[in-house]
Parts: structure tokens; C-alpha cells; sequence
């Protein structure tokens, strides 16, 4: 039987190539005679630059660039046919933190790979959204760009989401590249639905920061030269595709974009059984995710889809509207979220190992 295994990343614990060779493994202890294909997935946020890379080839590029929290991290970008693919969360992703602090954190070195990306003669960035740590509406990857963002007495403000609620001006870069914003979040720059109040939590603010965060916005959104406020995806990661939108960032899905450089459709056409999965199978999965990609394109050719994710907590009736046969958790399997967070890699393989067990005879026969 020919397997398809596209898994995104698994939170934090597996990256999506991590998630995909651990489930292979596991598949292959009870179905050794199953033809895998591997197509590790991403949809904008961690692990985009990796899948791109093993989907494309390409050059690989490593810069110095300002953390999330004023550091100095490594950040990787892929250079292929002209175009930059810029994973933000490289830059000023929640994992580059060892603290919360969604009031202080800077997209400043999202600014600096886009530079970089530029300076070596890229004529196009795909910007990846996802993973990030900062709420600071994309402003310092703008100051990093060359614009400016000032208070009434024109001298610059602090680096962090909070402080935009002193900005009086702001003036936007000649980036120099043409921008595109990669990512599965639609959601607006302000209200409850905005950067502030769907992410911040996430990212370490309490309900007083998320106020703070969300007046500090707002006044973003009213300097910015150009209204962004209530384009889609003007949420996403913290404000960053706002200030992406207003430098004439394009928007694009993230998933329909890795779906397309990875071939996905091809590798399903050829598939007789799709795997996906992701860290927490829940609501969120539902809302145009990679899960549902691959279930849509799976159902789409008659073929049925498998999800195996660290949790899951959305019930057979509601994934299968989005094309899901079954869907299995490692945190159940392993007997604990704690038992499977020790071992991401050998308790998913174990999953995978029971779960072909069931299916590839079943499919054998």
C-alpha cells in the first residue's frame, strides 16, 4: 500500500520532518512492505524554511539578526529561483524567549532577514507568519527596514507592542523587494478577534496587557500611512502581517502555498492512504489548517485520512466534515501528555506502529 505521511510540526517537541521520519518509522515496524511517501508540511509558522528546503532545494542562508528580546539569535532563510522563504519565528519566535514578555518583544530581525534577502540580490521574500513571541504590530521589522516610528516630540519610541500607544508618527521604508505574507491566520489587526486578544495570552499577557497591548495597536493602526486594521491576516503573529501589508506585502495561505511547492496533490494522487497530524488536533484544526488540506485532498480522490496528534479534543463527527476518518493521540497511547512530551519522537513512532497495524492490513485485503 502507497502511504502518504504530511504531518505539520508537533508544537514545539517535533519539527514536521521530525513528526514525519518518527511516524515512517513506527509504519514501517508493522507494514514493512508499505511504500511511503514523506511530505512534511508547514503553513507558515515553524519549520516553513525546513520543508521548503526539502521540497525545493535551494540555498540555505544563515544571518546573526535581534531576537525577539533584544539578543542576538541565528536565523535561517532559504534563498530558490530569486525568492527569499523568511520563517519569521526564526527571528522573533515565542521558542527564542525564556521569558514572556509580549509588551517588550521586537520583530526587529524579521527587518534584518528581509535585508539580508534583499542585499543578496533576492527579488522576492515569502515572509512566513507563525510561532512569533511579540505583539508590536510588525514595527520594529519596519525601523529595521529604514522606517521610522517616532513619538510627538519626534524622538524614537521603545521596541515593544506597548509603547506604540506614544507613537505619533510613522514613516515607511523603500523595502526594495516585493513582499509576500504566508500564513493560515485571517484574523483582523484590533478587537476580539485581533493580535492582541486571540494571541496574546499565548504569548505570556494578562488581561490587563492584552488592554494595554490592544490601545497600543490601535494607535499603531491610526499613525500607519496606510489602513490594515481590517485586512485579513493583519493578526497574524502578533501584528507582524499589519505591518507587512503596510510596506505592500501580498497575502497568501501559507498551507495552499507549501501545499503547491510540495506537491502535496501529486503525492496524493498516488497515495492509497493519507497520514496528518500536528501537536493538538482541536477547533483551531478545523479553521483552513494543514489537517484540513490534507483531509480535503485526500476525500477529494476517494482515499481515506488518518490524524495522529499529541491531543486530540475534536470529536469523529467534526472532523470527519473536514474529510478526517480517525484520528489517534499520543498522549492517550502513551498512558499521559507527560509520558509523550518525554519521548515526542519514540511515542509517536509507537502510535504509528499500532495504527498501521489496524490499517494496512485492513487496506490489505
Amino acid at each position: 500500500m502507497r502511504v502518504l505521511v504530511a504531518p505539520d510540526c508537533f508544537g514545539g517537541t517535533l519539527t514536521a520532518l521530525e513528526a514525519a521520519e518518527a511516524i515512517a518509522a513506527g509504519w514501517r515496524r508493522s507494514a514493512p512492505a508499505d511504500e511511503l511517501l514523506l511530505r512534511p508540511l508547514a503553513d507558515g509558522g515553524p519549520g516553513f524554511v525546513e520543508v521548503l528546503h526539502g521540497a525545493l532545494g535551494g540555498e540555505v542562508h544563515e544571518n546573526r539578526v535581534t531576537g525577539p528580546l533584544g539578543h542576538t539569535v541565528t536565523a535561517r532563510w532559504l534563498a530558490h529561483d530569486g525568492t527569499a522563504y523568511i520563517e519569521s519565528a526564526q527571528a522573533c519566535g515565542l521558542h527564542l524567549t525564556d521569558r514572556r514578555d509580549p509588551e517588550t518583544s521586537t520583530t526587529y530581525g524579521v527587518g534584518e532577514l528581509i535585508a539580508a534577502a534583499r542585499d543578496a540580490g533576492m527579488n522576492r521574500a515569502v515572509v512566513g507568519l507563525g510561532g512569533s513571541g511579540t505583539t508590536d504590530g510588525g514595527a520594529g521589522m519596519i525601523r529595521a527596514l529604514g522606517g521610522h516610528v517616532t513619538d510627538d516630540t519626534g524622538n524614537p519610541i521603545g521596541p515593544g507592542g506597548a509603547d506604540l500607544a506614544r507613537a505619533a508618527d510613522a514613516v515607511l521604508p523603500a523595502v526594495g523587494i516585493e513582499l509576500v505574507a504566508a500564513s493560515d491566520v485571517e484574523n483582523p489587526l484590533l478587537g476580539p478577534h485581533g493580535a492582541a486578544h486571540t494571541f496574546g495570552p499565548q504569548k505570556g499577557a494578562d488581561p490587563a496587557a492584552v488592554e494595554r497591548l490592544e490601545i497600543g495597536l490601535t494607535r499603531w493602526a491610526d499613525v500607519l500611512p496606510k489602513d490594515v486594521r481590517d485586512l485579513p491576516g493583519a493578526g497574524g503573529a502578533g501584528g507582524l502581517g499589519a505591518g507587512l501589508l503596510a510596506v505592500g506585502a501580498a497575502f497568501t495561505s501559507g498551507s495552499a502555498l507549501v501545499r503547491a511547492l510540495t506537491r502535496l496533490d501529486e503525492a496524493l494522487e498516488r497515495a492509497q492512504l493519507a497520514i496528518t497530524g500536528e501537536g493538538s488536533f482541536d477547533w483551531q484544526s478545523l479553521r483552513g489548517k494543514l489537517i484540513t488540506a490534507v483531509a480535503a485532498g485526500a476525500a477529494d480522490r476517494g482515499i481515506p485520512c488518518l490524524v495522529l496528534a499529541g491531543q486530540v479534543s475534536v470529536g469523529r463527527r467534526e472532523a470527519g466534515a473536514v474529510g478526517v476518518e480517525q484520528s489517534y493521540a499520543v498522549a492517550e497511547h502513551a498512558g499521559s501528555v507527560a509520558a509523550a512530551m518525554a519521548d515526542p519522537a519514540g511515542t509517536l513512532a509507537a502510535l504509528a506502529a499500532d495504527v498501521a497495524a489496524q490499517w494496512s492490513r485492513a487496506n490489505a485485503r
